[in-house]
């Protein structure tokens, strides 16, 4: 499938991007533009908000519950479409340059853009992805690999 629908069917799923929940039709383009054979690394910072926002003012989940809705989902369809975590644990802090406040750091890695696109294919997957939404103040996910 051409690129251009690949990005236009993302952003029906997940939004256009502009609350800063979803990638922009702009990211969506730099991500499937990739090739590929090659492997796909993201960085995850997550800033998780005391109670969660759905939308509708009536959440009595916090946001690491409404997190935790979002992995019981994520984590599994990520390793069953051949993805897997490098690290997931608590952001303590920067070494060298400015601190920045984060709640977690999930680094994943997957074999190829295919089991990338598969994860975010998948419909039990875009059914929790509200979760995540819901449970994050703040988010902000790095592109790495060849």
């Amino acid at each position: 499938m051409d690129v251009n629908k690949q990005v236009i069917r993302y952003t029906d799923w997940y939004g256009d991007g502009t609350t800063g929940e979803s990638p922009t039709s702009q990211q969506w383009q730099s991500i499937l533009g990739r090739a590929d054979d090659k492997p796909v690394t993201l960085i995850n910072f997550f800033k998780l908000r005391e109670v969660a926002d759905y939308g509708d003012g009536k959440s009595d989940l916090t946001g690491e519950q409404a997190f935790a809705k979002y992995a019981e989902v994520s984590i599994p369809t990520m390793e069953r479409v051949g993805g897997r975590f490098l690290f997931v644990g608590p952001h303590q802090g920067s070494f060298l340059g400015n601190n920045e406040d984060w709640d977690l750091i999930a680094i994943g890695t997957y074999p190829d853009l295919k089991a990338f696109k598969e994860l975010y294919a998948d419909e039990g997957y875009r059914k929790v992805f509200h979760h995540r939404s819901a449970a994050c103040a703040d988010q902000k996910v790095i592109v790495c690999g060849e």
